[in-house]
């Protein structure tokens, strides 16, 4: 049988109200008592009960997650980063899909709210205003976006753009297209003020094609425009949207890269499968997950004390992209 609270405390010499003290208010139990609560928890092999510690601490020992699409390969690699870090720390993760949906971002988190310490929300499209509410009643951090006021981890969107354009430069590319996600993503604003800089920059000329769906369906939708545009590259919001221009490209007779280089955003596992394989923006996906729970607990720790504002500032930034070079770009054509 699994060991109780009462047979930690028989072989620690305490009362169980000492053990549950030291598990979760250690500040409150003296280290000599401490340490033989610890040796006997460790010896029987004792596991809290999460629900009669959430009694004590007033925590479920739980957090929210809430993301757009959990088809999308982007937000399940995300999601193994979170559930790997929470698990770390004996935390559980409910999981909230919005589908896309921005009106339904709001309810799913204060929903979620009422059964968790906090939430992580994901590449969420509310604009800041309304955040900044969902923040007043919900200890959040954002994933991939960034907002006044609320703690979070973003990706450097204008540095992974530059490196796309400057490679596509490098190939006597000097007209780019671009296939831009949802109109309210975070993303899309910043990845396309990124691409504008950076064609700005280097000289060349950028054919903005317009708004897609986030998906591979998006891409086929997309890739007509693009090609219509007369640019010899694109740049896509993400790489469900380039694979899904891959696909449409090699319908129509159209060759990649020979005819019209094609670039991605995340290095998700099947941009390695497409053919051609897919040049790619990487953005560190489970690393963004990690960052986002340990912020996310600090806060929970300590949240307005220095330690919280310390573990914010150490946490709080952006994450770099990395260009991987693969079979989808090549040589400008010579027209």
């Amino acid at each position: 049988m699994a060991a109780t609270i009462r047979d930690v405390a028989r072989l620690a010499g305490v009362s169980p109200s000492t053990v549950s003290r030291a598990l979760s208010l250690p500040a409150m139990v003296n280290a000599a008592t401490r340490a033989r609560v610890a040796a006997a928890v460790e010896q029987l092999g004792y596991e809290p009960n999460r629900a009669a510690r959430g009694l004590i601490t007033g925590r479920t020992g739980t957090i929210g997650l809430v993301v757009p699409d959990l088809a999308n390969p982007f937000f399940a690699s995300l999601t193994k980063g979170v559930q790997a870090r929470a698990r770390h720390h004996d935390v559980a993760v409910f999981v909230a899909d919005t589908d896309e949906d921005p009106a339904a971002e709001a309810g799913l988190v204060r929903a979620l709210s009422k059964q968790v310490d906090g939430v992580v929300l994901c590449s969420p499209r509310a604009g800041d205003e309304e955040l900044a509410a969902i923040a007043q009643d919900t200890t959040v951090v954002l994933v991939n976006r960034s907002a006044a006021g609320i703690p979070g981890i973003a990706y450097d969107n204008e540095d992974g753009m530059r490196q796309a354009v400057a490679h596509l430069v490098a190939l006597g590319h000097r007209r780019i297209a671009w296939v831009g996600g949802p109109a309210t993503s975070w993303s899309t604003q910043h990845r396309g003020l990124g691409l504008r800089n950076a064609v700005e920059s280097l000289r060349a000329e950028l054919a903005p094609v317009g708004n897609f769906a986030p998906t591979y369906e998006g891409g086929m939708a997309a890739a007509d425009q693009v090609v219509a545009t007369g640019a010899t590259a694109v740049v896509a919001y993400n790489d469900l949207v380039a694979i899904g221009l891959l696909a449409r490209l090699h319908s129509r007779g159209i060759s990649v890269p020979g005819d019209l280089s094609v670039v991605g955003v995340d290095d998700i596992a099947m941009s390695r499968m497409a053919r051609p394989a897919l040049t790619t923006v990487r953005l560190p996906k489970q690393e963004a997950g990690r960052i986002a729970v340990e912020l996310l607990l600090a806060m929970l720790d300590d949240p307005d004390g220095p330690g919280a504002a310390a573990r914010h500032r150490q946490l709080h930034g952006e994450l770099h992209g990395e260009l991987i070079v693969r079979d989808s770009t090549g040589p400008a054509p010579q027209k």
